[in-house]
C-alpha cells in the first residue's frame, strides 16, 4: 500500500490497518522469539559436539572407560622380561624346610651295579613350595555331667572358647568364608564351590548368610571406636562413590586418617552424612576433591585434591589449545607436588624459598584475564575462591597434596560393585562397610585382611584348647 492510497483512507480504515499491522508485528515477535530461543540450543549442542571427549587423563572418567583403539599391525611390540640394567632378583631358599627328600641313585645307568653302599657327591639343591592338602578337620565335642560322690551334685564341663557346644563352624572357617565374600568378592553359590574345591567343607548357602550376619555384628560393634578416631584426627580425607542396595542408588562414604579408615553407607550423598559421622567434632584440615558437600564439611582448612585439578585443567586446554593459562597451572601444581615429595632431602631455606615462589608465581597466574575462554575462566574462578586451599600441604607434613589415599580405600568397594552388582539387603550393606572399616584399618597397623577377620571371632578351635 502506497502513500496515496493511504490519503484516501479513512480515519477508521487506517485505525483498521494499524492494528492489523500490530497483529503480525506480535506474530514475527513470538517467532523471532523461538528462532532465537532454537537458536541458542543448537548452539550449545555444536559446543557439546566440538568438546574434546572426555577420558581419564581429563576427568574422573576410570580408564577402563576410555575409548580404546586397535594397534597398528606394524608398530614394534615390547621387549619381554626385565627393564635393561633390571637388577635380577629371585626367590630365596628358606633356612629349614619342612620336608627334605634326598635323590640318590641305587643303580647305574651304565652297568647295572649297585650302588646303594657308594658314597655320593651333592650334586644340586632346589626348593618347591607347594600348598600341603588342606581338608576341613570335623571337631566332636562330647560333654559329660559327673555326679559328684561327696555332695551329690552334677557337675558339667565348660567347654573352653572355641568350642562351645552351641557352635557349627570353627572361628577359621568362619572368618574364611568372610574373606571369599569380602575381600574375593565371590558370591554365595562360588564359596560354597571354593569350600568344597579347596578345603573339602560342605556348607549350606543358609550357613554362609549366618556366618557373615555374625562378623558383620561384631564388625559394626569395632566401626564405633574407629569413628571415635576419626573425630579426633587433625587430618582428614574424604571420598565418595555410588553403590546399589535393595534396587537403589545409595552411596559409599570413606573418612581416612592416618590410623583409621570408616566406610558408611548412606542414601544420599548430601552433608548430611558428614554432619552425622563428625558429630560436633572439628578437623584441622580436611581432603578431598570440589564436591560442594565436602568444602562444607566441619574443618578449619582445606585440601584441594591437585590429582582432580591436573584433570580438569588437561579438559580446558584441550578444549581451548590457543590458551597458555591451563598448561601453566598444570606445571605450577606439578612443581608444588614435586616440592613436597622432596621436602626431607631439601635444606630448610631452601625449602621456604621455593614455597615462596611458587605463592608469587600462582598470584600472577590468577590475575589473567581468561573471558574468551569459559572453561578456564571457570577454573580460574574456582581457585580465586579456595586460593587459601591450593598449597595447605606444603605448610603441613601430615598432609597430602591428592586425596588418594581416600580413593584407593574406595576401589576395593568399586571392584566389589562391579563383580556382585548390589546389596540386596540394607543389613548387607551395612556389614560390608562395617567390615571394611575394620580390615582397613587393620592394615594401617600391618595386620592382613584375615587376621583382621579372625580377630572378630572366637579363637579357634584348632589347635585343641586345654579344658579344665
Amino acid at each position: 500500500m502506497d502513500k496515496r492510497e493511504l490519503e484516501r483512507l479513512t480515519r477508521e480504515d487506517l485505525i483498521e490497518v494499524l492494528l492489523k499491522q500490530h497483529e503480525q508485528m506480535q506474530v514475527l515477535q513470538t517467532m523471532v522469539q523461538q528462532l532465537q530461543h532454537e537458536n541458542e540450543v543448537l548452539r550449545k549442542k555444536l559446543e557439546q559436539l566440538q568438546k574434546p571427549p572426555t577420558n581419564s587423563k581429563n576427568s574422573s572418567q576410570p580408564p577402563s572407560l576410555d575409548r580404546k583403539g586397535n594397534r597398528p599391525g606394524d608398530k614394534a611390540r615390547k621387549r619381554h622380561g626385565a627393564a635393561k640394567g633390571h637388577e635380577k632378583h629371585e626367590r630365596q631358599f628358606v633356612e629349614h624346610a619342612e620336608q627334605v627328600i634326598e635323590l640318590k641313585a641305587q643303580q647305574c645307568d651304565h652297568c647295572q651295579a649297585a650302588l646303594e653302599d657308594a658314597a655320593g657327591e651333592l650334586k644340586a639343591v632346589n626348593q618347591i613350595t607347594e600348598l600341603p592338602l588342606s581338608p576341613g578337620a570335623v571337631i566332636e565335642v562330647r560333654q559329660y555331667a559327673v555326679l559328684c560322690p561327696d555332695c551329690q551334685r552334677t557337675t558339667i564341663a565348660k567347654p573352653p572358647a572355641g568350642l562351645e557346644m552351641t557352635r557349627r563352624f570353627g572361628a577359621r572357617l568362619e572368618a574364611t568364608v568372610v574373606y571369599y565374600r569380602q575381600e574375593q568378592h565371590l558370591s554365595y553359590q562360588r564359596t560354597q564351590q571354593a569350600l568344597a574345591n579347596l578345603h573339602d567343607v560342605t556348607i549350606s548357602q543358609g550357613g554362609i548368610d549366618d556366618i557373615m550376619q555374625r562378623a558383620g555384628q561384631q564388625a559394626l560393634t569395632k566401626t564405633e571406636a574407629i569413628q571415635r578416631a576419626v573425630q579426633q584426627s587433625a587430618v582428614i580425607n574424604c571420598d565418595e562413590t555410588s553403590c546399589r542396595v535393595n534396587g537403589q542408588s545409595w552411596w559409599e562414604w570413606v573418612f581416612c586418617t592416618l590410623t583409621d579408615v570408616l566406610h558408611v553407607i548412606r542414601f544420599d550423598r548430601s552433608g548430611d552424612v558428614i554432619q552425622a559421622v563428625m558429630g560436633k567434632a572439628q578437623a584441622e584440615v580436611w581432603g578431598s576433591d570440589c564436591w560442594p558437600a565436602q568444602l562444607k564439611a566441619p574443618a578449619k582448612r582445606w585440601q584441594l585434591c591437585l590429582a582432580h585439578q591436573l584433570r580438569n585443567l588437561q579438559a580446558a586446554l584441550e578444549a581451548c589449545p590457543l590458551t597458555t593459562w591451563p598448561r601453566a597451572m598444570q606445571a605450577l601444581f606439578r612443581f608444588a607436588i614435586h616440592l613436597h615429595h622432596q621436602r626431607d632431602q631439601l635444606p630448610s631455606d631452601h625449602f621456604t624459598a621455593q614455597l615462596a615462589r611458587i605463592e608469587r608465581h600462582c598470584d600472577r597466574l590468577l590475575q589473567r584475564d581468561l573471558e574468551q575462554h569459559p572453561q578456564a575462566a571457570k577454573l580460574l574462578r574456582r581457585y580465586h575462591e579456595h586460593r587459601q586451599h591450593l598449597f595447605v600441604f606444603l605448610y603441613r607434613t601430615d598432609v597430602q597434596p591428592t586425596n588418594n589415599v581416600a580413593e584407593q580405600a574406595l576401589r576395593h568397594s568399586v571392584i566389589h560393585r562391579k563383580v556382585m552388582g548390589s546389596f540386596r539387603s540394607h543389613w548387607g550393606s551395612q556389614a560390608f562397610a562395617a567390615l571394611a572399616s575394620v580390615i582397613d584399618t587393620a592394615q594401617l597397623s600391618g595386620l592382613s585382611a584375615f587376621d583382621a577377620i579372625l580377630a572378630l571371632f572366637d579363637p579357634p578351635a584348632l589347635p585343641i584348647p586345654q579344658t579344665r
